[in-house]
């Protein structure tokens, strides 16, 4: 016999779910990126933290998927940027297959975007740019972390932010040569808004390349 977890949230109310369904404006549109621009411009003012954050899921060399939550640095009509430690399991799974997926979920919103395509490094530029951006702590962090390795215990962590703050102590911090980015170029997207009874409203667009135009339809939910 199934028991209902008392944990889980009740079913929303019903009217309070139709009454809002009337309210929403169509999902339709031929530009993609704005209308991920209006829902993210959204998704700052009302998410309490985080609305940057992510999924993003890669493969590892046997083809089990993995997934993780990372930050957003960047997009425009060449792709979405966020940024890691190469060494990292997912910096090793894109060097392997350069390939991935990611889910934005603004639950405050009841809306999300999926979207999967090819994975490309970001250019040392942009890199050490973002870089320069970061507080200082996380700069030495990104020296002194070996993302994904093995790890003793607390102490070995700290020992090694350390070290690295005296080494770096006066000037500049410099990009590690193991810390870059990379930005995902979409050749699907797909926004999702929650409605009424689990009817939900479901628009994707697809091309073959990232050259080529979008498609668009409309899924069932």
């Amino acid at each position: 016999m199934t028991r209902k977890d008392p944990s889980i949230p009740p079913t929303p109310d019903q009217d309070d779910y139709v009454s809002r369904d009337k309210a929403l404006p169509p999902l339709d549109t031929d530009e993609p990126l704005a209308l991920f621009a209006d829902w993210f411009a959204e998704a700052k003012r009302t998410e309490p933290n985080d609305p940057n954050a992510m999924c993003l899921a890669t493969v590892d060399e046997g083809g089990l998927p993995d997934a993780r939550m990372v930050l957003l640095k960047d997009y425009d009509a060449d792709g979405f940027v966020f940024y890691t430690n190469l060494d990292s399991a997912k910096g090793q799974q894109l060097a392997a297959n350069a390939q991935a997926a990611l889910v934005f979920h603004w639950k405050s919103l009841r809306k999300q975007v999926r979207m999967r395509g090819s994975v490309q490094p970001v250019t040392k530029q942009e890199a050490d740019a973002y870089f320069s951006t970061r507080a200082r702590d996380s700069q030495i962090g990104a020296w002194a972390s070996t993302q994904s390795r093995p790890l003793d215990g607390r102490f070995a962590l700290e020992k090694r932010i350390a070290e690295y703050g005296l080494k770096h102590a006066v000037g500049t911090v410099p990009r590690p040569p193991h810390w870059s980015g990379f930005r995902l170029q979409p050749v699907q997207i797909e926004f999702w808004r929650d409605r009424a009874f689990r009817l939900h409203d479901r628009l994707q667009f697809t091309r073959p390349s990232p050259d080529q135009p979008w498609e668009k339809r409309k899924l069932f939910p």
